[in-house]
């Protein structure tokens, strides 16, 4: 597939780091020039350490490496202005915009304090408002050059089941993320209806647990050691215990290159078997 996306051009957010970082690289390697925002600063109620500058600077050296170009902003995906601002002068350099990977996600409520409905609320807006107002800043250019194009949102496996496992696991942070990586699934067949005609396909991915910072850190796992029954249930059937970020990336790659050409409205599985269960 070398260079199957080569003319085209993705806005990728949470870019910065984790899986964003890998779909950026990887499109880039197959001849995508890359949009790249993340919010390089801290969420109160996030009680590990989110993306930096530092990680959007190193996103970009490694996209470049490539040969290809990047445009690279901090950016709130709940600021829709900002969103809307970085897209219009990311498309002037860049020239067109084929792609929306809607990926920025955060982990909220889990930590040594006693999370508040903020933890909700924080991760609503950021997952699931976030995730409308990414698809309708880039919507205007997605549509502008009339090539149709492909969207794909990063639900999760809690898209399907919930986050929380017992009345012990109530927490404002699961409750948000579970409502939101489900609410998501609602938005791309929103979108995935409205856009069909415009030759514009949506899906969404559920992974499983991926070897990132929002999972491998000391507040969740500390939660998982003092709630094992929230631990047992998010154990793989298959023998892993998180995915890679490249395995994401490959379904992003199929999704929008020509071999997903007529997939649209679909929910895609990257759980390892964990739904089985």
């Amino acid at each position: 597939m070398t260079g199957c996306f080569e003319g085209k051009v993705a806005f990728i957010t949470g870019a910065a780091r984790g899986q964003g970082r890998s779909h950026a690289v990887r499109f880039a390697e197959e001849g995508a020039d890359i949009i790249a925002v993340d919010i390089c600063e801290q969420i109160d109620t996030v009680h590990y350490p989110l993306a930096t500058r530092e990680d959007l600077d190193e996103t970009i050296n490694l996209v470049e490496k490539t040969g290809r170009r990047i445009v690279a902003e901090p950016a709130d995906v709940r600021d829709f202005a900002r969103l809307q601002s970085v897209l219009t002068n990311a498309v002037d350099e860049l020239g067109r915009l084929d792609f929306v990977i809607a990926n920025a996600g955060i982990g909220s409520g889990l930590g040594p304090t006693q999370p508040t409905m903020h933890a909700y609320l924080d991760a609503i807006d950021v997952m699931l408002n976030g995730v409308y107002f990414t698809v309708e800043a880039a919507l205007p250019w997605l549509l502008k050059h009339g090539d149709g194009g492909a969207i794909v949102i990063t639900s999760s496996a809690a898209g399907f089941v919930s986050l929380g496992r017992s009345f012990n696991t109530r927490n404002p942070g699961l409750a948000g993320y579970t409502a939101a990586k489900h609410g998501v699934i609602g938005l791309m067949r929103y979108f995935a209806t409205t856009l069909a005609e415009k030759n514009i396909r949506v899906n969404s991915v559920h992974p499983t647990g991926v070897a990132t910072t929002m999972i491998q850190n000391d507040a969740v796992g500390t939660y998982a050691t003092e709630h094992p029954e929230f631990a047992a249930a998010f154990r793989n059937l298959i023998p892993v215990e998180a995915i890679e970020t490249s395995d994401v990336t490959e379904a992003m790659v199929y999704l929008c290159n020509q071999s997903g050409r007529y997939v649209t409205g679909t929910t895609l599985p990257l759980d390892a078997g964990l739904l089985l269960k």
